[in-house]
């Protein structure tokens, strides 16, 4: 058994039905895992309580990665309106869904910074066929990761040297940005690895790939309080050293789209993979904001 996990931990499906499972995050105020059933163009909710999963909401204009900003809302990723939103009183607020005039493409996974900054990620895959989104023309010519200053309502690209950016995440100390590129999904001469840069003066610099995924690709991951990267990959859960060294790898029988940690001690990650929704209890925690 590994340090990272708790003693006699093990792997808990805790439902299953969706067709592509993504974008989970931890909802503390009500002790649940809220995640997307993308292709089904719905939300779905599992209530740590009582071990009960609801569709909390359908025609949800495939949504995608969520996290929960500085206030504790619900930030998210939607793929049919092609911008970033927030949840207010059960209603979905677009925050920006265009970049100098030009449409977003389907933003993917997102991030919100200690200074309240919303970062996320901008490939393709919501207007490339009907499956998770609606096919549209490419509008500004590029996928980017966009950091959105939401009290200026400044929209500015962080990282443009990415075929497909997809999941991101901080460090503890917000220094380095992790970033996956997962165009290998439509190209298979393309990269899928997780790449790392460093954020200096305003700026994403030093970019470099961090760890390499052989099987599947890193969709979604998080980073833990000791900055280990926890990612999916198409057979299990792969943790990454801070120096990009593989320390475990977790068997997963799906391919994961993303995970968090969650849990009323936040050392459960929440897993979410194709079909099912899956957990294992660790020995850390998610990193938490600086500050």
């Amino acid at each position: 058994m590994s340090a990272l996990l708790a003693p006699n931990a093990s792997l808990e499906r805790l439902y299953t039905g969706t067709e592509w499972a993504e974008g989970p995050v931890w909802l503390p105020d009500v002790r649940a895992l809220r995640w997307s059933d993308i292709p089904n163009n719905r939300i779905m909710q599992y209530h740590a309580d009582d071990g009960t999963t609801v569709v909390y909401r359908t025609e949800v204009e495939f949504t995608n990665g969520r996290t929960l900003d500085l206030a504790g809302a619900v930030i998210q990723c939607s793929h049919g309106r092609r911008g970033v939103e927030r949840e207010v009183d059960g209603v979905p607020v677009v925050l920006v869904d265009r970049w100098q005039g030009s449409r977003l493409n389907s933003p993917n996974d997102v991030v919100v910074a200690s200074d309240g900054a919303i970062w996320f990620s901008d490939p393709p895959y919501g207007i490339v066929s009907n499956r998770e989104g609606r096919i549209a023309d490419q509008e500004y010519g590029g996928c980017y990761v966009f950091r959105f200053d939401e009290r200026r309502d400044e929209l500015t690209p962080m990282v443009r040297d990415m075929v497909d950016p997809n999941g991101l995440a901080f460090s503890p100390d917000e220094s380095i940005l992790y970033v996956s590129d997962t165009g290998w999904v439509r190209d298979k001469s393309a990269p899928r690895h997780i790449r790392a840069y460093d954020v200096v003066d305003g700026a994403c610099v030093g970019g470099r790939v961090f760890a390499e995924i052989d099987e599947g690709w890193p969709d979604g991951f998080r980073v833990d309080e000791a900055g280990r990267v926890w990612s999916s990959s198409g057979d299990g859960v792969r943790v990454f050293a801070p120096d990009g060294e593989l320390v475990l790898h977790v068997p997963v029988p799906e391919r994961i789209g993303n995970l968090c940690f969650g849990g009323p001690g936040g050392d459960d990650l929440y897993i979410a993979a194709t079909s099912s929704l899956y957990r294992i209890k660790t020995a850390t925690r998610n990193a938490p904001r600086p500050g």
